[in-house]
């Protein structure tokens, strides 16, 4: 066959082998990613910024939540999850800075998704392959709400404006709002329990895009934007020395947003795909 006519019959077929290759990865692609999981975290939270820099678990608290997790091959895998924790700081306790003395507390509601790479190969309920490490990465949203204690009660501080946010005194800082979003990411290792459930431990880390997750970003503001609020001017400055006269000195760190993080146990089970018919010999 001459030359020409034998590149001219190569590119006809290249087309055509190009889309059987890629029809064939597809379609295992889509055979494996039917093996989906649904599941639930249960573990711990905890809080780092201007009340706790840098203290993994200090002050840690219940964190418990939900996940469906896609698993696309024994590699790789997607995850959408939505957690809840209260997390808290306390100057007090965590001896950063006393003098301060000021503390919070603040539910979390997160709404994520993650991607998740496996470092070996790792197929749920297949005990073959029976555990692996894996790193994941990912974003999401959250709602917060710092709030402070006096005397048994607590109020929820986004309202008190606590550092001058929204006066004509502090035309530049603007109330922040009670949703943020975040970036994430951990560690885990998976396992194999049965042949229907899967377990992990995992650690993440959510960089928050707030710095007033604590209440607590610049400086004291002057106690005349209060116009008299007593639970304001209570709560703003708890010094243990010079209470009621810091303003404008340091209250926070405005150069770094916090973080929270959740750390425990993954359990979840498989779903059975009721789309796909098999032979039962194979089953």
């Amino acid at each position: 066959m001459p030359i020409n006519s034998q590149l001219k019959l190569k590119k006809q077929f290249f087309p055509i082998l190009f889309l059987v290759s890629l029809a064939f990865t597809l379609n295992n692609s889509y055979v494996y990613g039917q093996k989906n999981e649904v599941g639930f975290f249960f573990g711990t939270s905890y809080y780092l910024g201007d009340l706790n820099p840098n203290k993994h678990f200090g002050l840690s608290r219940p964190g418990i939540g939900g996940l469906y997790r896609h698993n696309i091959n024994q590699n790789v895998s997607l995850r959408v999850s939505t957690y809840w924790a209260n997390v808290e700081g306390n100057d007090a306790v965590i001896q950063y800075n006393t003098n301060r003395n000021l503390q919070f507390r603040s539910n979390i509601f997160e709404l994520s998704t993650q991607g998740e790479v496996n470092f070996l190969f790792f197929t749920p309920g297949d005990m073959e392959t029976p555990s692996t490490p894996y790193i994941f990465g990912g974003a999401g949203f959250f709602w917060f709400n710092p709030q402070a204690e006096i005397n048994g009660q607590w109020f929820n501080l986004n309202q008190l404006r606590t550092e001058g946010q929204g006066s004509d005194l502090y035309p530049n800082r603007k109330p922040y709002n009670l949703t943020s979003y975040n970036i994430l990411f951990g560690i885990g290792y998976k396992f194999n329990i049965t042949r229907q459930f899967t377990g992990a431990f995992e650690w993440g880390l959510r960089r928050t895009g707030t710095d007033y997750l604590d209440d607590v970003s610049t400086t004291y503001p002057d106690a005349s934007v209060f116009n008299n609020n007593t639970v304001a001017l209570e709560i703003y400055d708890k010094s243990l020395e010079n209470r009621g006269n810091n303003a404008n000195f340091q209250r926070g760190n405005p150069n770094s947003n916090d973080w929270y993080s959740f750390a425990g146990i993954i359990l979840t089970i498989r779903i059975k795909d009721f789309s796909k018919t098999r032979c039962p010999a194979y089953n």
